[in-house]
């Protein structure tokens, strides 16, 4: 098959860790011919969604990691599968690359995750939808409504809705100095929406990434630990990895929620557990593949490679 990556630009990319070079280099073993552009080169004209596609041959140096060969416009109706790997932020140019996405789908193109869904599921305000699994929470861009919440919970996180990482992520005591400072900010003195959640004091064991591929449960998940004097359980944030088994909470959230997102063509899923809490589902570039495979063995990126076979075949059937 014939697969486009998009992706941030690929000198970019730490290889030895990266879960999308994971995943580009399980398709080329299954036998799979690989393309990679970048989001600014997604365009629309009379005739399709089009991007500029340089074809690369994979190698197993993580320093020179890819070979670049030829390069044409193509359209992305013509690829077997097209998968969006671009990082957030969610941004308006996101926005439009899913919009130019949804017109590829209309034209024929396998996308994955399916840009609609992705346009759907916000990774923070998602969890919405599954409240039995999900610890007070709020979102507003209310003043007054943040710190009553504050007033009621006492120590609480309050982060922004489109960003990733660890970025602008804070944890608000009700005594905190800083406290009006921190909520005007994040909310842009009224003009912008927040979440704010009751601080689950499990983070300290990590925050575990539990992968989701066509519904299907990862057997392992990832613990996000923080480091020393910190509580964010990211790894750009600094926090260290602990490959783990899946909980029996895991399991019921993921059997509870894994095939309603399915369905909707979220291929890929990664929730975020603090605890018996799900904080956040991240349907964009969800990563931590080489992590797992490194310290289990467990070939994630063979089982999502499979996956997209199997929605691409469909999509020809």
């Amino acid at each position: 098959m014939d697969f486009l990556f998009i992706i941030d630009p690929a000198d970019t990319l730490k290889a030895y860790k990266d879960t999308s070079v994971a995943m580009m280099r399980a398709a080329q073993a299954l036998g799979h011919s690989i393309s990679i552009c970048e989001q600014t080169s997604l365009a629309w004209r009379p005739g399709g969604v089009v991007a500029e596609a340089t074809h690369i041959v994979l190698s197993g140096d993580d320093a020179d990691w890819y070979r670049a060969h030829e390069s044409a416009e193509r359209r992305l109706a013509e690829f077997d599968a097209v998968l969006m790997r671009k990082d957030p932020p969610f941004d308006l140019e996101y926005v439009v690359s899913t919009w130019l996405l949804s017109a590829a789908v209309r034209e024929g193109a396998c996308v994955i995750n399916a840009p609609d869904a992705v346009r759907d599921h916000n990774e923070k305000l998602a969890i919405a939808e599954f409240p039995q699994f999900v610890v007070p929470t709020l979102v507003s861009r209310d003043t007054a409504r943040i710190h009553a919440f504050v007033d009621e919970h006492q120590d609480v996180v309050v982060k922004r809705l489109d960003v990733m990482g660890g970025e602008n992520v804070f944890r608000v005591r009700a005594d905190d100095a800083n406290r009006n400072v921190i909520v005007e900010v994040m909310s842009q003195g009224g003009a912008r929406s927040v979440m704010a959640q009751r601080y689950i004091p499990e983070i300290t064991e990590g925050d575990r990434r539990v992968i989701l591929i066509n519904g299907e449960l990862v057997p392992h998940v990832l613990a996000r630990i923080p480091r020393p004097g910190e509580f964010r359980g990211n790894l750009a944030a600094g926090a260290r990895g602990v490959a783990k088994p899946v909980t029996a909470r895991e399991r019921e959230i993921a059997e509870t929620i894994g095939p309603q997102l399915a369905a909707r063509g979220l291929v890929l899923v990664g929730l975020d557990v603090i605890g018996d809490w799900i904080t956040e589902i991240n349907v964009t570039s969800p990563t931590c593949f080489r992590e797992i495979q490194d310290q289990t063995g467990f070939d994630v990126a063979d089982m999502f490679v499979r996956a997209v076979e199997s929605a691409a075949t469909g999509r020809r059937g």
